[in-house]
């Protein structure tokens, strides 16, 4: 199998710097072993004015075979029928992604040492692949390369040119053209191929979803066919493919934050939570919010940044609440919650009261129209302020469920911690504590904002001078807001 990476340049900025990036040097033709046979490199001309790298992949089939590829294993569909003949020898697939990230490996991932500066430069390519197999043909070609800013020839290559009437075969031959960084021209091309021919010559574990997000990276997850990418370059591997959806989830909310990941996916160990020590805190909270959903009468619930999944695993004790639905933003919190709900080994009719699912509560999320409750346990103290009126919108503006919980730390208690330094918040992640006169007045004014009527109540043995350590609020969405919303729906 073939492909070349051609690019242009001027006497100050010459074509052959392509040696440099790709640590290859344009006077030399080279050899690398590989699994699964030889890999060539060398420079059909090198100029300041035009440079060409082609890779030559000479595929030893036998050792294709005796590496365990074939069926059951991973491996490619066509060898598993006929492990000897077929087309792995000749057209781009997963060998020749491979043989990119293993022979161009220092280019792939951005460095040169030689000339740091070249990394960073974008500089017009041109490559081309004879031979691609396009499961989906041309038309997909170019829905997955047009996005990342190439111009797209694929032109299909017909069964046989003597017989034209038998119609075109499953191949292409591309052609892209674009100015980019090398660096990410190969990390398409490394995700792409073997995406296009759906087939991979090793068994996926695991570790391909690494793989794909490291040279995914800053591409992936904004990418509109981002999911059938997904799946095919993990071998439709349903696991692997829903965890790579998850991380790839993550990575989009954060740069929808303008935020690194690691300050997104923030799991709070309610271990470490001071509000949590005295244990029967803990209990009772939940048991306030379980008795105000029956009072409600909740059956379909939300528990809006439902972190570890206490209060869901709590829910789940009543029949009475017959879909209760967990979200988060943190996919750690989610997985600890998952074990924790024992979701693998449940009982078929428990499950289907009850889902997890990742989510932001900065943004709208149409999945969350339409239940009878939600709850805010110990979240808005969690969000910066400024963004607040966010979540605001989110839940009380979009989402509107009839009946709204929210619990929050009394920080006017917080002196009856003895372990708590004076001036302190109860947890290192929350950006603000209110008084009760606070937390009304912020409740009151999101009731009369969104049409709900609104009570408070204490959670914890409640002190004299300074209240108790938790207080609620109960929403309660108005017979105004109630009929307006019945007639809009009925409209």
């Amino acid at each position: 199998m073939f492909l070349t990476i051609s690019t242009t340049g001027t006497p100050e900025r010459p074509a052959t710097d392509l040696g440099f990036l790709l640590h290859k040097h344009p006077e030399k033709s080279q050899a690398f072993s590989t699994s699964y046979g030889k890999a060539h490199v060398l420079y059909p001309e090198a100029s300041a004015e035009r440079c060409t790298v082609a890779l030559l992949l000479e595929v030893d089939a036998v050792a294709l075979v005796r590496r365990g590829k074939g069926k059951g294993r991973g491996g490619a569909p066509d060898a598993a029928l006929a492990q000897y003949v077929n087309d792995r020898p000749y057209a781009a697939s997963s060998l020749l992604a491979v043989a990119l990230s293993g022979v161009f490996s220092s280019a792939m991932k951005g460095t040169c040492h030689a000339k740091p500066e070249l990394p960073e430069q974008a500089r017009p390519l041109r490559i081309e692949v004879p031979a691609l197999p396009a499961r989906g043909g041309a038309e997909l070609v170019r829905k997955l390369f047009e996005p990342l800013g190439w111009t797209v020839t694929a032109q299909p290559v017909a069964l046989d040119a003597e017989f034209p009437e038998w119609g075109d075969s499953r191949y292409v031959s591309l052609v892209l053209e674009a100015e980019l960084r090398l660096a990410e021209a190969l990390r398409h091309l490394y995700v792409l191929l073997p995406v296009l021919d759906d087939a991979k010559h090793y068994w996926v574990a695991t570790d391909e979803v690494d793989k794909l997000l490291r040279a995914g990276e800053g591409w992936l997850p904004e990418h509109p066919e981002h999911k059938l990418i997904t799946s095919r370059y993990l071998s439709r591997r349903w696991s692997l493919t829903r965890q790579a959806m998850e991380r790839l989830e993550l990575v989009r909310l954060a740069e929808a934050d303008d935020s690194e990941v690691e300050e997104i996916d923030n799991a709070v160990d309610e271990t470490q939570d001071t509000d949590e020590r005295p244990v029967p805190l803990a209990v009772r909270r939940r048991d306030a919010i379980v008795e105000a959903l029956r009072a409600a009468g909740a059956g379909r619930v939300l528990d809006l940044g439902c972190g570890q999944g206490q209060l869901v695993q709590e829910l789940l004790k009543d029949t009475r609440f017959t879909e209760i639905v967990g979200v988060d933003v943190s996919m750690r919190a989610l997985t600890i919650a998952s074990r924790r709900l024992k979701l693998e080994r449940m009982g078929e009719r428990r499950t289907e009261r009850v889902k997890l699912m990742q989510g932001s509560l900065a943004y709208t999320d149409n999945r969350l129209k339409g239940y009878d409750a939600a709850v805010l346990s110990e979240v808005i103290e969690h969000v910066d302020l400024p963004r607040l009126s966010a979540l605001e919108y989110a839940v009380f503006g979009s989402a509107r469920p009839r009946t709204v919980l929210v619990t929050t730390p009394n920080v006017e208690y917080n002196v009856r911690w003895e372990t708590l330094p004076a001036g302190h918040t109860r947890h290192g992640d929350h950006r603000f504590e209110w008084t009760r006169e606070e937390f009304r007045s912020w409740a009151g004014a999101v009731a009369e904002r969104h049409g709900y009527d609104v009570e408070f109540a204490p959670v914890g043995p409640e002190d004299p001078e300074v209240g108790p350590p938790t207080q609620m609020a109960t929403f309660s969405m108005n017979t105004a807001t109630m009929k307006a919303a019945k007639e809009e729906k009925a409209a």
